[in-house]
């Protein structure tokens, strides 16, 4: 069975997209799936929030899309249960001008990602906060995206334009891509707001939505900088347990 590959894409940032992407990653890992973390923002939070030191690195996710190495090269194992990333450093921001002189550049990723498909259960891709050339990659490779957002009134303006992206990208692209979830973070139940977007997005995207919502932790916002995931940081904290959950919710709708 190929891997269920899922970009967390969201162009607004500060949504909680790095923290979503490499805490479900090391909770699939957990609960025994095979899984691959693809840090694909030149920030490379991703990578240090799975403890991988940047400085030195030689064979990132820039080297696989410009073809100087491939992805199974580029792999480092983490110390984390079935969990394995494909890193990135600043040096990745100059390839979205490397690839608009390629042939074929929305679907570099894609065929990088290729040859490692029977080799994971899920492929979980962390995407730049844009609309960029990467993330574009990201959506065309992907069999799903998950899109993590707050319950702010911007975070309803910058859906509707996301998923107007996911259409464009699915005529164009990727006619299998699916819409994997909408992931609601940082919720806090205090506040009106919140409970005004939450019924908006039940209002239109019931069907989408995680049952489970990440709440406010401190926890989590210290986990990246012990370079640890939430649920090897304080396992049993909030925010642990609601990435627990939503792991396992992702693994059903994906058939495990």
């Amino acid at each position: 069975m190929d891997s269920v590959i899922l970009a967390f894409a969201n162009q607004k940032g500060g949504v909680g997209k790095t923290t979503s992407t490499v805490n479900v990653a090391a909770c699939l890992g957990h609960l025994g799936y095979k899984t691959l973390l693809v840090d694909s923002d030149p920030q490379g939070n991703a990578s240090t929030g799975v403890g991988i030191q940047k400085k030195g690195l030689r064979k990132t996710l820039y080297e696989v899309l410009t073809e100087q190495c491939t992805a199974e090269e580029a792999i480092l194992p983490t110390e984390y249960a079935n969990l394995s990333v494909l890193p990135a450093t600043i040096s990745l921001a100059s390839a979205e001008f490397d690839l608009i002189e390629r042939e074929k550049s929305a679907a570099a990723l894609k065929d990088a990602l290729e040859p490692l498909k029977s080799q994971y259960d899920f492929i979980l891709i962390d995407c730049p906060p844009s609309l960029g050339l990467l993330t574009v990659n990201a959506l065309c490779a992907a069999t799903g995206v998950v899109i993590p957002m707050q319950c702010e009134y911007f975070a309803l303006e910058g859906l509707a334009q996301l998923m107007m992206t996911v259409r464009r990208i699915k005529q164009s692209h990727n006619p299998t891509l699916t819409i994997g979830g909408i992931l609601i973070t940082m919720y806090d139940g205090r506040l009106n707001l919140s409970a005004q977007v939450l019924a908006e997005l039940k209002k239109y995207y019931a069907d989408k939505l995680f049952s489970t919502l990440v709440p406010r932790n401190v926890k989590l916002s210290e986990a990246p900088s012990f370079g640890k995931p939430i649920f090897y940081h304080d396992k049993y904290s909030r925010g642990s347990l609601a990435y627990i959950d939503i792991a396992k919710e992702i693994a059903r709708r994906n058939g495990f």
